[in-house]
């Protein structure tokens, strides 16, 4: 979860440009947390405490307005609904990885992260996206090696793993659909050596660059097993004490170092 919000945070200035580099500076003032951190702090909460998917999700989304949701998620916080919109966007991938490492068997993280997507995207492949990056979280932190991820993730959801990075920047445009971040995000860390070249790589391509950043960082993170320093010392200055305690706590239960 902490590699998630890292690629959040480092991914947020970079949104809609056309960076296309992997040699950025990592930080800079304006970096912050958006709506991919607030949901993935709301599904870590709804685990810790055993609390509903969708008010919790709202819940949150009210207490951190304005930090960027999608148009057909904004309409939904606005409603008295609890229903799901059938959304393929790539929010139900973004907020998923606390259940990597919250469930001790492959088939529960895949049903949990089922039920988290369905909170709000219930579309096939929104699910399906989220499943993918829970999965890939749930591995790497088993000590699955990279071929065994991409050989799962590929057979079990039908994603193209065999690109690279490098292929796919170029012509690579914004998306922010499941099935237009999520095999990118899971590439770009196959493709990076330790938890800062996944988000490098990630960023590099451009578009919805913080969202391809949290995914790719969740996996690294569970993978690589460490964050630098400097990276985790700006992640707890940027979310402020009350939602830095929800990573502690979080950690803390799930045993979870960095």
């Amino acid at each position: 979860m902490l590699g998630a919000i890292a690629g959040d945070i480092i991914g947020s200035v970079h949104e809609g440009t056309k960076l296309k580099r992997t040699n950025f500076k990592l930080f800079n003032p304006a970096c912050h947390f958006t709506d991919d951190t607030v949901l993935t702090l709301a599904v870590a909460d709804a685990l810790l405490n055993n609390l509903p998917y969708p008010e919790t999700i709202k819940l949150y989304a009210s207490n951190y307005p304005n930090r960027g949701y999608g148009g057909m998620f904004r309409q939904w916080l606005q409603s008295d609904s609890l229903e799901p919109y059938n959304s393929f966007g790539n929010g139900s991938a973004m907020r998923v990885s606390p259940i990597g490492y919250a469930f001790e068997h492959l088939y529960e993280v895949l049903a949990e992260a089922k039920v988290s997507a369905e909170a709000t995207h219930n579309h096939p492949e929104g699910i399906k996206g989220a499943e993918a990056i829970a999965a890939a979280v749930f591995l790497a932190r088993k000590g699955s090696s990279k071929a065994e991820i991409r050989e799962y993730i590929q057979q079990t959801f039908g994603y193209d793993l065999q690109r690279k990075i490098s292929q796919i920047r170029p012509n690579y445009k914004f998306d922010a659909t499941c099935q237009g971040t999520v095999p990118e995000a899971i590439i770009a860390f196959l493709d990076s050596r330790d938890f800062e070249t996944s988000i490098r790589l990630a960023v590099s391509l451009s578009g919805d660059t913080d969202t391809l950043a949290v995914m790719a960082g969740s996996i690294a993170q569970a993978y690589y097993k460490t964050i630098p320093y400097e990276i985790v010392y700006v992640i707890k200055y940027k979310l402020g004490n009350k939602l830095w305690s929800l990573v502690e706590e979080f950690n803390e239960v799930y045993g979870i170092e960095y």
